[in-house]
């Protein structure tokens, strides 16, 4: 199907408000989401709809959370998303950063008891609209091994960060701190197709190809795959996140974090803190240096890597450019979703009877 995206966004959005979420917070909520799906993230996007329901049926989400400030400094804070979407905490506590920031240059956001935020290139980037540069990232459930481990002890743990430039579309960073994020997985089960090397190894920790592995007791892998491809890098990459999203915040952290709905066969546990946690900044240009002076020569960096010579058949491409140049296709000409999401969608709709026009 090749759904319109302003009824899916709508259709999302009814769904949210369904199971409590007032209205302009299940707008946000529905906005987070789609945008997934419009960059080409459709690991992130409505695929992931049913199991927000599914946090809120086992009274693991709030759908109309009291979200608070419990700690802050003039260019930092801590905030309580009281089990909250993370579709709408998140970018609440970036505003708030970018208030910060607007006083003091930089502004920092440790969340605590929040839940999945979708992707981390969304919340990064409305600090673009303050003409600031944005960080975001967080962490997840257990679901990877650091190098050498049989034990899963990190999640997917994704960094995204966004720059403005003058004339050139915005420097836009958006990856997982592991060779693959677990939706990938999914999509490939859906597909009945098994997974590239270096993704995903078994349970006695030896490589394989079995998009089911970690459902067998395997595990994902870190970025780089192995130690000879760099994966000790990977590992450290999504042990800072966890440290910033979790430790600081005081949130649940490495084997604790809880897990989101879709990993069905994965239960909440022990807990060392309150919730799933992230970590969020935005940096005011001009605490640094002129703010045009900079974007002027982000224009300079940007043209010149995008001009680089490429290996044959290939173009160098800037961070981000793929899932803008998505995003205008598909909100012209509407955005694929795979058979199985489709049913997940429409049963939601006879669940909460809500209209189910996506097309």
């Amino acid at each position: 199907m090749q759904a319109d995206f302003n009824r899916l966004q709508n259709f999302v959005a009814s769904v949210f408000e369904s199971i409590g979420t007032p209205e302009i917070q299940a707008q946000l909520a529905a906005e987070v989401l789609v945008s997934a799906d419009a960059r080409g993230i459709d690991s992130h996007g409505v695929a992931r709809l049913a199991g927000y329901v599914r946090l809120f049926d086992h009274g693991r989400l709030n759908p109309n959370p009291q979200i608070k400030i419990v700690h802050e400094s003039p260019s930092t804070a801590v905030i309580d998303g009281d089990k909250g979407l993370g579709l709408v905490v998140a970018p609440y506590a970036m505003e708030i950063a970018c208030e910060k920031a607007e006083k003091a240059g930089t502004g920092w956001i440790a969340v605590r008891n929040s839940n999945h935020f979708g992707i981390a290139g969304y919340h990064a980037m409305k600090a673009l609209n303050h003409q600031m540069i944005g960080w975001a990232m967080t962490h997840a459930a257990p679901l990877v091994t650091p190098t050498f481990s049989r034990e899963k002890l990190l999640g997917t743990n994704p960094v995204a960060m966004a720059i403005p430039a003058l004339t050139e579309p915005a420097f836009v960073a958006d990856f997982a701190s592991t060779a693959v994020a677990y939706g990938k997985l999914e999509i490939l089960q859906r597909k009945g197709l098994n997974t590239p090397d270096g993704w995903v190894q078994d349970a006695e920790g030896n490589p394989c190809n079995d998009a089911f592995a970690i459902k067998n007791g395997g595990a994902l892998l870190p970025l780089g795959g192995d130690r000879e491809h760099g994966s000790h890098k990977g590992y450290a990459l999504g042990a800072m996140v966890d440290i910033l999203s979790g430790v600081l915040s005081g949130a649940n952290f490495g084997p604790w974090v809880p897990p989101f709905a879709t990993a069905g066969f994965m239960s909440a546990g022990e807990s060392v803190g309150i919730g799933t946690g992230h970590f969020l900044g935005a940096m005011r240009i001009d605490a640094f240096r002129p703010a045009d002076e900079f974007k002027k020569d982000m224009d300079k960096w940007i043209q010149r890597f995008r001009s680089a010579q490429a290996v044959e058949g290939k173009q160098v491409i800037i961070p981000g450019d793929p899932e803008r140049e998505l995003e205008v296709e598909r909100k012209a000409h509407g955005i694929p979703l795979l058979e199985p999401v489709v049913r997940d969608l429409e049963t939601l709709a006879n669940r909460f009877n809500v209209p189910f026009i996506l097309a």
